[in-house]
């Protein structure tokens, strides 16, 4: 009788839905339709933590898909926050929720609130404030906050070797390109999903082409003092023996000079990257 009761309360997604024509655009938007998760539980009647996996597998359900709008990324921050009600220590819906809505959705806000939501309930778990520290290292620019949260991590019993290095040259080098590189194969290292995979390594060679540009405007500016001109052509920098060779732009494309100006930029991405340029993206 209980399992019929939990089966009634938490498949508000299910009977319905499964005579749709088009169900999945029905279980994407039926995920803005779940109560909220402090009226939900008392109704399940002590099986909250089954309500949790039910509705965990239905959202995953909707998670395969390769491009969601703005509107289901909310929908399905709520859904997280649901299912986090019921049971709080669901520690993976937390960390996956995360690297969803931050990494894939742009939505870093809703990220960290379900992260932080975490955190306080799962305060052993190290994976969480981890995340927490990626989100704001690398996607909101603030090193030292970051750095705060990898700390946290490291002190954690189960928490990877490399972690109190990572969180000492985070606060060491705020904004060093050669540590965000660390920290990205730090989160490489702990993803076998393969979408990820290839998100994150597109952001290693975004922070190479960062690391890139630093330097040859350095020697830029360099060629500058010893000859009292800008450089024709990056090649001149090689020439003049002020860097020993040209790097490889990591997209295939080209590292190209503002002759007027003296600065450096990259074919494929002509924009800074975010992180060192410390633009934070909106909330």
């Amino acid at each position: 009788m209980g399992g019929l009761l939990l089966l009634a309360s938490v498949g508000l997604l299910q009977g319905e839905l499964d005579q749709r024509q088009d169900r999945t655009i029905v279980q994407i938007q039926d995920l803005a339709n779940l109560p909220k998760g402090d009226y939900l539980r008392p109704a399940l009647l002590g099986y909250h933590h089954l309500g949790a996996d039910v509705l965990w597998l239905r959202l995953i359900q909707v998670i395969g898909n390769k491009r969601n709008t703005a509107d289901e990324y909310e929908w399905m921050y709520h859904a997280l926050d649901v299912i986090t009600t019921l049971d709080p220590q669901y520690a993976y819906a937390y960390y996956a929720g995360g690297v969803i809505l931050g990494d894939l959705a742009n939505r870093t806000d809703l990220s960290n609130r379900l992260l932080e939501k975490g955190v306080t309930a799962n305060p052993s778990i190290w994976n969480i404030p981890f995340l927490l520290g990626y989100n704001y290292y690398f996607l909101l620019g603030d090193p030292a906050k970051g750095a705060e949260y990898i700390m946290q991590a490291a002190s954690l019993p189960d928490g990877p070797s490399y972690l109190p290095g990572l969180a000492t040259r985070m606060a060491a080098e705020a904004g060093s390109p050669e540590t965000a590189l660390a920290f990205l194969e730090a989160r490489l290292r702990e993803t076998s999903d393969p979408e990820m995979r290839e998100v994150l390594v597109s952001r290693m060679k975004e922070v190479i082409i960062e690391r890139d540009v630093h330097i040859l405007e350095g020697a830029v500016a360099a060629y500058r003092m010893q000859h009292r001109a800008l450089p024709s052509t990056l090649t001149d920098l090689v020439m003049a023996g002020v860097i020993p060779m040209l790097p490889q732009e990591p997209f295939g494309g080209k590292y190209l000079l503002d002759r007027k100006t003296g600065s450096v930029s990259s074919s494929t991405h002509p924009e800074r990257l975010r992180t060192f340029s410390k633009r934070k993206q909106p909330a």
